[in-house]
C-alpha cells in the first residue's frame, strides 16, 4: 500500500449547538492512498461528524482539513462540490437507492453530472461495474426486487463506478445480519484491491473493525488509543 497521504487532518475541530456540543476535538491523523481504514466508536463519538469534514460536506471550527492535495476550507462551496462529484464516493447505511431506477439506472447516476460520458458510456460503465460486484444478472432489478445485501452491492457499484479517490461508508452493515455485512465489507476490500480506491469505513461493530486494515478509534470527539 502507498505511503502517499490523500486526506490528512491536522488540529480540527467541530462543534454544534453554539459551542455546546463539541463533536470533534483536536483531531489529527494521515489517511494513505489504497488504505482500507475503519473510523470506530460508539454513537456520538464523532465518526459521521468526522465523515462528514473529509467528504466535504461540512467544514470545521478550526484547523485544516486536506484532501488530495486541496485544503477544503480554502475552497469555494461551488469547487467543493465539483471535488465531491469527481474525487468521492458515498455509501450509506440506508443505502440510499432511487426506488424507482433500476439498479443499473441508480449506478449510472454519478456519470450524468460528469463531463464526457455519453448515454452508451454511462450504460456500459454501469453494466461492467455491476458484473466486477456481482450484479451481472440483476441490472434491471428495481431496489424493492432486490435483498437487503444486494442493494448494498449497488451502492458500492454506485460509489466506484466513477473511479473516485476514496470512498466514505457510513454504518455500512448497519442495515444488514451479520454474515451478509462480512460479505459487503469483503466484497469492499476486494474493490479496494481492483481499483486502488482508498475505503473509510464508520463503524461500531468488532465484526467489520477486524476485516479492516487500520483502525482510528474516536470517543467523545477525540482519537484515543
Amino acid at each position: 500500500m502507498s505511503e502517499i497521504p490523500i486526506i490528512e487532518v491536522i488540529d480540527v475541530r467541530k462543534s454544534y449547538n453554539n459551542g455546546q456540543v463539541k463533536a470533534l476535538q483536536d483531531i489529527n491523523l494521515s489517511i494513505s492512498e489504497g488504505c482500507f481504514t475503519a473510523l470506530a466508536g460508539p454513537s456520538g463519538s464523532g465518526k459521521t461528524t468526522l465523515l462528514n469534514l473529509i467528504g466535504a460536506l461540512d467544514v470545521p471550527d478550526q484547523g485544516s482539513i486536506v484532501v488530495d492535495g486541496q485544503a477544503l476550507e480554502s475552497l469555494t462551496e461551488k469547487a467543493r462540490t465539483a471535488l465531491r462529484r469527481e474525487k468521492i464516493g458515498f455509501i450509506f447505511q440506508q443505502f440510499n437507492l432511487i426506488p424507482v431506477l433500476t439498479a443499473r439506472e441508480n449506478v449510472e447516476l454519478p456519470l450524468e453530472i460528469l463531463p464526457g460520458y455519453s448515454g452508451s458510456s454511462r450504460r456500459e460503465a454501469a453494466q461492467e461495474i455491476l458484473r466486477q460486484v456481482g450484479l451481472e444478472n440483476k441490472e434491471h432489478r428495481l431496489p424493492a426486487e432486490l435483498s437487503g445485501g444486494e442493494q448494498q452491492r449497488v451502492a458500492v457499484a454506485r460509489a466506484l463506478v466513477k473511479r473516485p479517490v476514496f470512498v466514505l461508508a457510513d454504518e455500512p452493515t448497519a442495515n444488514l445480519d451479520g454474515k451478509t455485512g462480512k460479505v459487503i465489507v469483503d466484497l469492499m476490500k476486494e474493490m479496494r484491491n481492483t481499483f486502488n480506491t482508498a475505503f473509510i469505513l464508520s463503524t461500531h461493530d468488532p465484526r467489520v473493525i477486524d476485516r479492516t486494515e487500520d483502525v482510528i478509534r474516536l470517543a467523545d470527539g477525540r482519537i484515543v488509543p
